[in-house]
C-alpha cells in the first residue's frame, strides 16, 4: 500500500540537500560519529553467537537489533524471488557482512510432501520466550479449493546463530477458526498481559483468531479459544500498548486496502474491546506525537493525515502536509515520536507538545536514485534513538539500503552510517 503524493506547504522549500531543514526551529543534524562506510559487496562474516536478549528483532540474541529484508534484488529481471535477507547487528549498528539468506527451499517446511514456492516475512517476536526473536512467514500450501484451507503460516525460530533451523507449521486449532478464509495476517503482541507473546490472525465474519503464547518449538500455542468478535477482520501491526494499561493493543481494518479501522484494546481475555474508531485511510501509525499521556494515531490518506490524540479518547487533529504512508519513532531521544511520511517524498515531522506541524519538519533526499521506501524505524546502534532504514531501488536488479542514525539535533544524521545493496545476498 504505497501511494504517491505531491509536495505541499513548506516541504517544497527543501531543495536538493541530502537532509534539508524546513521551519525556523529545525537545523540539519550532524552524525554523532563518522559514518561507517560499507562496500557494496562486504566480505561474508559469521553470525555473532548470542545468549538471548529482550531486544526486538534480535534473531541471534546477542543484544543487538537485526534488519529483516523481505524484498531483495534479483540476479536478473523476472527471476524467482531469492528469499528473505537478515543483516545482523553489532555494537556500532548493522554489519552487512554478517548476513543470512532464508529461503523456502532451505528452511521451509513441506506440506503434503511439497515445499512452498512462496516464503514471505510477516511478523517478528519471541514466540517461545527463549530470548531469540522468531519469524512468522506466509507460504502457499497446496489446496484444492474445497472446504477450509490449510494454515499458510510457518515459524522460523531464532537461535544463538540466528534463523538457522527448519521452519515448523503454525498450529491453529479448529475451534479458533471462523469460516473458510485463510488464517493469515499475523500480528504479534502480549495482548493478555501475561508476559508471553501472542498471535492474532485474520478470521472472517467480523472475527479474529487469537492464539495465546508462549508457543512450543512445534508451533503450538499455549491456548486458543473461539474466535473473538471484532470491528474488522484484518489485523494490522505492529501492536502497542496505546492506553498504558499493561496490555498490547492493535489496529484492525474492516477490509484490505483503503478503509476505516479501529483500535482494539487488549485485556485479560485478549484483544476483545473496541476502542477508538479511526477514519478511512491507507496507513496507520501509532506513536506519542505530543498531545497527552497515551499514544496517538496518525491515519494517512491521499487528502492528508488525520490525527487522533490520547487514545482511546481520541482528540482530533489534522496534518495536511503529510502523505499517506506513515511510520513513527523517536529519532532525537526526547520521549516524543516523530512522524515519518513517505511516498513521493520522505519527510520527518518532529514530535512536539502541540503535535506535529509542517513548521517542524525535515526532508531526507537519498543519494541513490530510484524509488525510496522506508524499511523500518528502529534503534540499531543502541544509543537510545531510533534510526531510519530506507531502501532505494531501480527495477528488480539494483538497489541501495541506507541507515540514517537518529540525532539529538536535526532528527537524523545528514549522512547514512551504513549503505549496501541487497545484491550481497545473491552470493551468500
Amino acid at each position: 500500500m504505497r501511494a504517491h503524493r505531491g509536495v505541499v506547504g513548506t516541504a517544497a522549500l527543501c531543495g536538493t540537500l541530502l537532509l534539508a531543514a524546513c521551519g525556523p526551529t529545525q537545523q540539519a543534524g550532524s552524525p554523532d560519529r563518522g559514518p561507517l562506510r560499507i562496500a557494496d559487496a562486504p566480505a561474508h562474516l559469521p553470525v555473532p553467537r548470542g545468549k538471548g536478549s529482550k531486544v526486538p528483532d534480535d534473531f541471534n540474541g546477542d543484544g543487538h537489533r537485526d534488519l529483516l529484508l523481505g524484498d531483495l534484488v534479483k540476479a536478473q529481471a523476472h527471476a524467482d524471488d531469492p528469499g528473505i535477507g537478515i543483516v545482523y547487528g553489532g555494537a556500532r549498528g548493522l554489519v552487512p557482512g554478517a548476513r543470512q539468506l532464508v529461503t523456502a527451499k532451505g528452511q521451509g517446511a513441506a506440506t503434503e510432501g511439497q515445499l512452498p514456492a512462496v516464503f514471505d516475512a510477516e511478523a517478528t517476536c519471541d514466540l517461545d520466550g527463549d530470548g531469540f526473536t522468531d519469524l512468522v512467514v506466509s507460504t502457499d500450501p497446496p489446496f484444492d479449493g474445497q472446504g477450509r484451507p490449510p494454515v499458510p503460516l510457518q515459524i522460523l525460530f531464532g537461535s544463538p546463530t540466528g534463523l538457522t533451523g527448519k521452519a515448523v507449521h503454525l498450529t491453529v486449532p479448529s475451534v479458533a477458526r471462523a469460516g473458510n478464509d485463510w488464517p493469515d495476517q499475523p500480528v504479534c503482541g502480549d495482548f493478555d498481559g501475561d508476559g508471553a507473546k501472542d498471535l492474532v490472525l485474520h478470521a472472517t465474519g467480523g472475527k479474529l483468531t487469537y492464539l495465546r503464547g508462549p508457543f512450543t518449538k512445534k508451533g503450538a500455542p499455549k491456548a486458543a479459544g473461539a474466535p473473538l468478535r471484532s470491528p474488522g477482520e484484518v489485523p494490522t501491526g505492529p501492536a502497542a500498548d496505546v492506553d498504558r494499561d499493561g496490555y498490547d493493543d492493535l489496529v484492525v481494518r474492516t477490509a484490505q486496502g483503503t478503509g476505516p479501522s479501529a483500535v482494539v484494546l487488549g485485556g485479560p481475555a485478549g484483544p476483545t474491546r473496541t476502542g477508538t474508531v479511526l477514519p478511512s485511510g491507507i496507513d496507520v501509525a501509532l506513536g506519542a506525537f505530543g498531545k497527552g499521556r497515551a499514544l496517538d494515531a496518525a491515519v494517512g490518506a491521499m487528502g492528508g493525515t488525520s490525527l487522533r490524540y490520547d487514545l482511546p479518547t481520541a482528540v482530533r487533529g489534522t496534518l495536511d502536509a503529510a502523505g499517506s504512508v506513515l511510520d513513527a519513532a523517536d529519532f532525537d531521544g526526547d520521549g516524543l515520536s516523530e512522524l515519518v511520511s513517505s511516498g513521493s517524498r520522505l519527510r520527518i515531522f518532529r514530535g512536539r507538545t502541540a503535535g506535529p506541524s509542517p513548521k517542524a519538519m525535515v526532508t531526507v533526499e537519498p543519494t541513490a536514485t530510484g524509488t525510496t521506501r522506508v524499511l523500518t524505524v528502529a534503534d540499531f546502534d543502541g544509543d537510545g534513538r531510533a534510526d531510519l532504514a530506507i531502501r532505494t531501488y531501480r527495477g528488480e536488479t539494483k538497489d541501495t539500503v541506507a541507515v540514517y542514525p537518529g540525532a539529538r539535533k536535526g532528527l537524523v544524521a545528514a549522512e547514512p552510517s551504513v549503505t549496501f545493496s541487497t545484491s550481497v545476498f545473491l552470493t551468500t
